[in-house]
């Protein structure tokens, strides 16, 4: 299904590299942006490797995490069951104001499951959405994860897309909730792939598909810069 591009956004995009950090710092700064952001403020795509760790969405079942041994668990806000993240994995969390954009959560999830179908035909890697369980698939295993919470009419989490990663830890999960559901990566189908190159090919994608003509990148946090 392909998605019509929505209408040039005046504003840019920032695009904020944050390279590799733990996970529930990069979680509470999210927070903090989503409730003090007004109508005038940037709309924002976070990008960072983090440090190993599970993470349990709301609708989280313990049952799912089977043996998670000395991985940290941190149980959070977004939707979604349990799922890994660590480094050799891209994470984009998108913190856009979906009310001034006029659309709603699903139409933010199918253009960022499109935007990665986009990317990895790109490299000739087949991948696809499921409208019962989203993040994006090859041949019926998961390559792409997806979970968001919208506040206040914003969006914030994201996506998670398994690039050359250490896939052993999904096998402590149920991934998502799925008992035996299978986890793959970029490098299983060619490569190698470049992080940082595919990074710039995403938010090239995600840009258009959401309206931005402008992309303004940056390093860190805000009151990280000098």
């Amino acid at each position: 299904m392909s998605i019509e591009p929505l209408q040039a956004n005046e504003k840019p995009l920032v695009i904020r590299q944050l390279g590799r950090r733990d996970y529930e710092g990069v979680w509470h700064a999210m927070q903090d942006y989503t409730d003090s952001r007004n109508s005038d403020s940037n709309d924002e795509i976070w990008l960072v490797e983090h440090n190993p760790v599970f993470t349990q969405g709301q609708a989280g079942k313990e049952e799912h995490l089977l043996f998670p041994g000395d991985i940290p668990v941190v149980k959070v806000d977004r939707g979604g069951q349990v799922t890994y993240h660590g480094p050799g994995q891209l994470v984009a969390y998108f913190l856009i104001d979906i009310k001034r954009l006029k659309i709603g959560v699903r139409n933010l999830v199918t253009f960022i499951e499109q935007s990665l179908v986009e990317l990895l035909k790109q490299h000739d890697i087949a991948a696809y959405p499921k409208s019962d369980a989203p993040g994006v698939y090859v041949d019926e295993k998961k390559i792409a994860s997806l979970g968001l919470r919208i506040r206040k009419g914003c969006s914030f989490h994201g996506l998670a897309l398994n690039i050359d990663m250490d896939l052993s830890p999904f096998q402590r999960i149920n991934p998502c909730g799925y008992a035996g559901l299978e986890m793959v990566q970029m490098n299983q189908f060619g490569g190698p792939f470049k992080h940082n190159q595919i990074e710039q090919a995403l938010m090239l994608i995600v840009a258009k598909h959401l309206g931005f003509d402008k992309l303004e990148s940056q390093t860190g946090f805000s009151h990280e810069q000098h």
